[in-house]
């Protein structure tokens, strides 16, 4: 939810951001301290990649100060990556460096973005892996080679088991994200970035233009008092159709 007041830029393609604030969605956050505590208790190491403009690499320097140790940075230029751009520059990324390191045994994903509710990268990225993917994670446990996820479904919960090396995106709730330390943060500010910079391509869709709604107008009715003001009452329901 925004607290401030939106303004578009003049040409109406975006939102004026120079006077807003950014920071790690809960749901990246939970990723983000999963990872680092799967590798505290089973050893490893944890890299942390985002896409997007030169003020993503604050967020990655949050999530080294909690227990990253590789930050990756797609750098764009602001503007709009649709998810089956995105998708493919973080599949393009994560080849390159498996090439080299060997395939990452568990690559998570915030279950969905807070601001569009978008929730198809991590799948997307899933299937161009061609690796089993569970969404909506509240729980995982890791055994031989095996990971065992529990989501919640319409008042239960489901249970999926998996083999490695796979792709989650998990929920806020997960767990509880630790708050950095101070030698955390200090280690943070001098730790290394990756870069690269994806080819931007169009999308199947495009912007026209934002706009910010007007607010809407108070209308006040006076129905009356006590059993009087009843007839009333149904009347002006009936009206806005809110009646069976």
């Amino acid at each position: 939810m925004v607290g401030a007041r939106i303004v578009i830029t003049p040409d109406g393609q975006d939102i004026d951001t120079r006077h807003l604030g950014f920071t790690i969605s809960p749901h990246e956050e939970c990723a983000v301290e999963e990872a680092v505590r799967i590798v505290e208790h089973h050893g490893g190491t944890v890299s942390v990649l985002t896409l997007g403009p030169p003020e993503a690499a604050e967020q990655l320097r949050d999530a080294a100060a909690t227990g990253a140790s590789r930050l990756l940075h797609l750098k764009t230029d602001g503007r709009e990556w649709d998810p089956i751009a995105t998708a493919n520059a973080i599949v393009a990324s994560i080849r390159d460096h498996e090439r080299d390191d060997g395939p990452y045994d568990l690559i998570f994903f915030g279950n969905e973005a807070p601001d569009t509710g978008d929730y198809q990268v991590g799948i997307r990225v899933a299937h161009l892996l061609s690796r089993p993917c569970v969404s909506g994670v509240r729980n995982l446990e890791l055994s031989d080679g095996r990971a065992r996820a529990r989501r919640e479904f319409r008042g239960g919960d489901e249970f999926f088991d998996i083999e490695l090396p796979a792709v989650l995106s998990v929920k806020e709730g997960i767990n509880l994200p630790r708050y950095p330390s101070l030698p955390g943060r200090m280690r943070a500010k001098k730790a290394a970035i990756e870069e690269g910079e994806p080819t931007w391509r169009a999308g199947a869709t495009h912007k026209e233009l934002l706009r910010v709604p007007s607010a809407p107008r108070e209308r006040a009715e006076i129905l009356g008092t006590g059993v009087a003001a009843v007839p009333a009452l149904v009347d002006l329901l009936d009206t806005f159709g809110v009646l069976p």
